[in-house]
C-alpha cells in the first residue's frame, strides 16, 4: 500500500479526468485528507451534526459543501473545510483529485479534492455543522472484513447498500457519495484492492 504523498499525486495525476460537469445538478466540493498517523497514513472524516433540514444529518463524511457564486470547486472545498473544521489547506500539500460524482437521490454533483498534511497543523475544531472529526488508517479503510451490506434509512426509506464499517465506536456506517469517494481513491491510490 502506497504511504507517500509523491506517490499518491503521481498516480492521481495518470487519471484521465472528464471536466467538471454539472448541467442540471447543484454543484459541490469535498476535501479528502491525508496524514501521516502512528498506523500509516491516516483520512479524516467528519460526522455531520443532527439537523432536520440537513439531508446528510448525522452521516459520515468528508468535510465541504456547495459552491457559492462565482467559486471554483477547489476553492469551495478549502473554504468549506477551514467552516467546518478551522483547517487551513492553504498551507497542506495538494496532491489531486478524483473523478466526480453525481448523487444518487439528489441532483448533487460532487468534485473531491485529496491533500495531504503534516504533524505541525493545527488540530481541527469542528464548527456548529459536524459532530465530531476523525482519522481513519489506510490499512483499516482497505480491510475486507470492513467492507460490508448495510441498511440505510434514507429519503423515508430503508435501503441496502455497500459500506465500510470504521473502528469508531457509536459511529453510523460510512456509506453513499463518501464511500464512493473512497472506494476510488483505494483503487487509484493504494496497491490491495478496496474490496467492493
Amino acid at each position: 500500500m502506497t504511504n507517500d504523498f509523491d506517490q499518491i499525486a503521481s498516480r492521481l495525476a495518470a487519471c484521465n479526468l472528464p471536466t467538471f460537469d454539472v448541467t442540471g445538478r447543484a454543484p459541490a466540493a469535498v476535501a479528502l485528507v491525508l496524514r501521516q498517523g502512528s498506523d500509516g497514513m491516516e483520512m479524516l472524516f467528519i460526522q455531520r451534526a443532527t439537523h432536520e433540514l440537513d439531508p446528510w444529518s448525522g452521516h459520515l463524511a468528508f468535510p465541504g459543501g456547495r459552491l457559492e457564486q462565482g467559486e471554483e470547486p477547489r476553492q469551495a472545498a478549502e473554504r468549506e473545510v477551514m467552516e467546518e473544521i478551522g483547517l487551513d489547506l492553504s498551507r497542506a500539500c495538494y496532491l489531486g483529485r478524483l473523478t466526480e460524482i453525481s448523487g444518487m437521490t439528489l441532483p448533487v454533483r460532487v468534485a473531491c479534492f485529496v491533500y495531504g498534511i503534516n504533524g505541525s497543523c493545527a488540530a481541527p475544531v469542528p464548527n456548529e455543522e459536524v459532530h465530531s472529526v476523525f482519522w481513519v488508517s489506510l490499512s483499516c479503510l482497505t480491510a475486507p472484513e470492513r467492507h460490508v451490506t448495510a441498511t440505510v434509512h434514507f429519503d423515508a426509506s430503508d435501503h441496502e447498500v455497500p459500506a465500510i464499517q470504521l473502528p469508531q465506536a457509536h459511529t453510523p456506517v460510512l456509506w453513499g457519495l463518501t464511500y464512493r469517494f473512497v472506494v476510488q481513491f483505494l483503487e487509484t491510490c493504494c496497491q490491495q484492492s478496496a474490496g467492493r
